[in-house]
């Protein structure tokens, strides 16, 4: 237990600050409008088209934060305030989501892994809490490590992709902001586009954080699982 404490308490103060710096961020940028008027579907709209896309649909959704590209329907769905915002979050927030349709469209080889990870890992995460809760008392009582180390094979899978999210998300910020710094029409000013990336970049920062609490919640069963084999 203590050394699960040592682990995860700096990582959980650490998500805990992170989501805090974002959503204050977020919030920040979601008062200072764009000088170009644009509303998050505008922007969506244009980057997908000054891209080649016209197959990809730009949708409004319900709740806050709930902003994603779906590959399976070709839409990229956007919280409302989003959607319908004109300021300088919902501009960086929508060009994000269409980075995501334009990795898409270019079989961009980190995004493709990605999804092909996606029902496995829906499998490994719907059983995974039971196996490992089997797994540890198992190998408490009964010295026996198979189930455990399902438990841990399950975990490295969560891991892995936990880690194949980041190329994805930094690259999909990437492309973001290089259109909308070449785009002048959408953010006219320097400090917008220095907005849109502190924006951003804390949305980033939320995956990296995610990453590390998976990898760890891995290392701490390992060490459990092969501490105990080796007794």
């Amino acid at each position: 237990m203590e050394t699960y404490l040592i682990l995860i308490v700096p990582i959980l103060l650490l998500s805990m600050f992170v989501q805090w710096r974002f959503r204050n961020k977020f919030s920040k940028y979601a008062e200072m409008q764009l000088n170009s008027g644009f509303s998050g579907k505008e922007v969506a709209e244009k980057m997908l088209h000054d891209n080649g896309i016209y197959n990809v649909k730009v949708l409004s959704s319900e709740g806050q934060l709930t902003d994603h590209y779906n590959p399976g329907d070709m839409t990229v769905n956007l919280s409302t305030d989003v959607y319908y915002g004109r300021s300088v979050a919902a501009a960086a927030v929508a060009a994000h989501e269409c980075g995501h349709a334009i990795q898409h469209a270019k079989s961009y080889g980190w995004l493709q892994f990605r999804s092909n990870m996606v029902p496995i890992v829906s499998i490994s995460s719907n059983l995974l809490q039971w196996v490992l809760l089997i797994g540890v008392l198992l190998i408490g009582f009964t010295g026996n490590p198979i189930v455990l180390g399902i438990g841990v094979v399950g975990l490295a899978v969560i891991t892995l992709f936990s880690i194949v999210t980041l190329p994805v998300e930094f690259d999909a910020s990437n492309r973001a902001l290089l259109w909308l710094k070449n785009n002048r029409g959408v953010m006219q000013t320097a400090e917008e586009n220095v907005q849109a990336k502190d924006a951003l970049w804390w949305a980033a920062m939320t995956y990296v954080v995610a990453a590390l609490g998976a990898l760890a919640n891995l290392l701490y069963y390992a060490s459990m699982l092969f501490g105990r084999s080796r007794e």
